[in-house]
């Protein structure tokens, strides 16, 4: 049976620690879309593990791990992560990693071109991570981009990338610095002296074996709902469907040996790069989140926007994700906090009523006006309970309060960094 973990904001919820925490349970741990533009941070045993493009299971010894194929594939940073992950001490990480042959490829090429048409967006840029995975994918959806099984096929590889080049070159010109025989070059490299082949499979029957055998798998979602290129708020969004129904896709998961579908909320909200956030904070207290929170992007650096936390967002991705159960993480950042605001509806601003949903025209999410419910804050230290109860009252309260509003059980509540510090009710 699957569990499913999966971000209900705009991505950087803590989903990794989660998934560390549910990987001994398991023996197969995924990721089914998205590329090396995730972020996920686990500490364990006094180490810092950062995860881009791989699945966090590789921290448990005995999980096999599987980038599926909804995934795009920069191969230079598939193997920097793996030696990163070496140097740092985990172990045999390189027996327990799978591509699917039928993954497609992230060059060096798309990742010039995802910083060309940032550029030419200027004022209005979507705030990509310029990793290459929007225009690997639109190469993908166009039918002119590559997969990885044609790597090992040499002359028609060379054909391709050369082909992909030539049209980029037609559209960019001299603004485009690129030397397409040097990437031949280096995959060449990949193909002979650096085995690529050893870790590619073909998922399918993989995936079918691992159900068959009723294995536990662990499926490790990516970004987060409210950057799906369908329901996220468009096109200020990822390239790729990171909701619920990406991990069916990118997988061929069966969907009748579902049994969790975890749901990560911040106890706040933070989200980076462009578009409408309906309750950040550019004062004091978004600042205060930045700074408690350490909010700063592990794939990119950049200092993540911060505001309360948005209910509205929380309900609407869980009317598309189904969520079983939720996770609501770094509880313990709103410690100082003597007050806490929660929004819990939009205003729409002509008609001065509640707004039913989250709306899909950005014009109108600009400028609404969120309606918020004030919690007493605890001011006390939480980072030490380990139960329900040990939790100060008024952080019980907050907890319950998201509960009751979002009508889903919260079931893991983080109140540190910490694998050990994770609350199961």
């Amino acid at each position: 049976m699957a569990t499913i973990v999966i971000g209900a904001q705009w991505g950087d919820e803590g989903k990794g620690k989660l998934v560390d925490i549910l990987c001994p349970t398991v023996k197969v741990c995924a990721r089914a879309q998205g590329g090396n533009n995730a972020g996920h941070t686990i500490v364990a045993n006094g180490v810092t593990y950062d995860f881009h493009l791989l699945p966090s299971g590789l921290i448990n010894p005995e999980c096999h791990n599987l980038i599926g194929s909804g995934v795009v594939v920069h191969v230079p940073s598939f193997y920097k992560e793996l030696e990163a992950l070496e140097t740092k001490g985990l172990q045999n990480v390189r027996d327990r990693i799978y591509i699917s042959d039928r993954c497609h490829i992230v060059f060096d090429l798309h990742q010039l071109v995802d910083g060309l048409e940032e550029t030419e967006l200027g004022g209005k840029s979507i705030g990509t991570t310029r990793k290459g995975i929007g225009p690997s994918y639109s190469t993908k959806a166009a039918r002119s981009g590559v997969r990885i099984s044609e790597i090992f096929n040499e002359e028609l590889f060379n054909a391709r990338l050369r082909e992909l080049a030539r049209g980029y070159k037609k559209r960019y010109g001299d603004l485009l610095q690129y030397d397409v025989e040097k990437e031949i070059q280096k995959f060449n490299e990949y193909r002979t002296t650096l085995e690529l082949q050893k870790y590619v499979i073909d998922q399918v029957p993989f995936m079918q074996s691992v159900q068959q055998g009723s294995q536990p798998i662990l499926i490790e979602g990516a970004n987060a709902l409210m950057l799906d290129l369908d329901f996220g708020t468009y096109p200020y969004v990822t390239s790729s469907n990171t909701g619920l129904g990406g991990i069916f896709t990118g997988l061929a998961l069966n969907p009748t040996k579902v049994k969790n579908i975890h749901g990560v909320v911040k106890a706040y909200t933070t989200r980076v790069g462009g578009g409408p956030f309906p309750t950040e904070d550019l004062g004091e207290v978004g600042n205060k989140f930045q700074e408690i929170g350490r909010e700063f992007g592990v794939t990119t650096g950049r200092r993540r926007r911060c505001g309360w936390l948005d209910l509205v967002v929380v309900k609407y991705s869980a009317a598309i994700n189904h969520y079983t159960s939720l996770n609501v993480t770094k509880l313990d950042i709103l410690d100082t906090f003597p007050t806490i605001k929660v929004a819990t509806a939009y205003i729409d601003p002509e008609t001065g009523k509640e707004m039913d949903s989250f709306p899909a025209d950005l014009e109108l999410l600009g400028k609404v006006k969120v309606k918020y419910e004030e919690l007493k804050g605890w001011e006390a230290d939480i980072s030490k309970a380990r139960t329900f109860e040990e939790l100060p009252e008024n952080a019980q309260k907050y907890v319950l309060f998201i509960e009751e509003k979002v009508k889903i059980k919260v079931q893991y509540i983080g109140v540190g960094p910490g694998r050990e510090a994770m609350i199961t009710r």
